[in-house]
């Protein structure tokens, strides 16, 4: 049986990615100060015999474990953050973690954070965190010149993205593997699997009607779709005047397809509509609240018939006919070139989903607000990487 320990466990992905593979282990602490993530954690896996709340205030094991695993909060170097770095108290956690691979010195830890780590400072704080992490090698090219802070393991970094690992999420995380001086050093990052899984593919069958947006907010979303002269208080709207997708990706490959926005300004991610057919943009703490989707209820493309789309053969079709599902109309009820209005067609993705987007199982749970789970789900890792990386280690 292994030992291992977590800083800013959350809801226990990593616990989540041990328990999948088999593998034996005592935990020797997890540490989270979050209350609600904590409730959440104790709820699915039972309390450690040590969980602190603060890294500053845990007591270090003196006997080494088998794997560390470790998260520092990442809005100090996020895209969507203000990027300070270690001016802002959330970057020195990074500090708090080193000391723990110092003072411990244990077999295997993984780091896990944003992508835009890479980029802070161009460049200069993820290069800070390898040469403290890396007194050996790095990516199995030789340190011939340590810092005199580098700790003695040989590190591995690479960005994965979930939905390379067949998860239908767009979540770029980089992930630093380090194996102690003393042990076999090679690993491997797990190799992309092909993208099969659709956003739809996660969604209930049975909603409550509180998740579906308001007539109001559905209206906004057309409004900000059509143009300002477009008659939209009639039974009918012109479908000409809609956008298409704003599509992200490469071109053959399940995508993000944004199909508009319910925000007045039309601006602002919190806003954005993405189609099921695509995968779903990262999911982040987003204020509380779930990411908006084209209702699973609703008739997409694949269902259309000849007799109830829309020709967009003159606005960007990509068949003579046209494509309901490339435009905003597959959230409308389509007669002819005129469509009117549903009003359940746009909702708000569950708690369960977003849980299911981040690779956790059915058997899940969690007591508290959806608004606490929605920023569980955000603030997690995906399991599936893990679960991938810890494979490729020789516990």
């Amino acid at each position: 049986m292994i030992k291992v320990g977590s800083d800013f466990s959350g809801v226990g992905a990593f616990d989540q990615a041990l328990s999948r593979l088999g593998i034996k282990h005592e935990t020797i602490f997890a540490c989270d100060m979050d209350k609600y993530a904590r409730q959440t954690y104790i709820e699915n896996y039972g309390e450690p015999s040590y969980y602190p709340t603060d890294v500053y205030e845990r007591k270090i094991p003196q006997e080494p474990l088998d794997l560390y695993m470790t998260s520092p909060p990442c809005q100090a170097f996020s895209q969507a953050g203000s990027r300070l770095g270690k001016e802002d108290k959330r970057g020195i956690l990074f500090f708090n973690s080193h000391e723990f691979i110092q003072k411990n010195k244990p077999r295997f830890f993984i780091f896990e954070n944003v992508r835009g780590l890479l980029s802070h400072d161009n460049g200069k704080t993820f290069q800070e965190w390898l040469n403290y992490l890396g007194g050996k090698s790095i990516n199995g090219l030789p340190v011939l010149f340590a810092d005199e802070n580098a700790v003695p393991y040989h590190i591995y970094y690479k960005v994965i993205n979930a939905k390379n690992l067949n998860i239908p999420q767009n979540r770029e995380r980089v992930f630093i593997v380090g194996i102690k001086e003393d042990k076999d050093n090679f690993f491997q990052f797990p190799k992309d699997e092909p993208l099969t899984k659709k956003l739809k593919d996660v969604l209930e069958k049975e909603v409550d009607k509180k998740y579906f947006l308001s007539k109001k907010s559905i209206k906004t979303m057309l409004i900000n779709n059509i143009k300002p002269d477009t008659e939209i208080c009639g039974s009918a709207i012109d479908a000409n005047y809609f956008k298409g997708f704003g599509v992200r990706g490469q071109k053959g490959r399940c995508t993000i397809k944004v199909i508009g926005n319910t925000n007045p300004s039309n601006n602002g991610m919190n806003g954005n509509v993405y189609h099921s057919e695509g995968i779903a943009p990262t999911i982040s703490v987003n204020k509380g609240e779930g990411i908006k989707i084209k209702s699973a209820n609703s008739k997409g493309y694949e269902e259309a018939t000849e007799g109830d789309s829309i020709n967009f053969t003159r606005l960007h079709s990509e068949t003579r006919r046209g494509r309901v599902g490339k435009q905003i109309a597959q959230s409308l009820e389509c007669i002819s070139n005129q469509a009117t209005l549903k009003q359940d067609t746009i909702r708000r993705l569950t708690p369960k989903e977003c849980f299911r987007l981040m690779d956790f199982p059915e058997n899940f749970t969690w007591s508290c607000s959806d608004s606490q789970a929605y920023k569980q789900a955000g603030n997690s890792i995906v399991v599936k990487c893990l679960e991938k990386i810890i494979e490729k280690l020789k516990l």
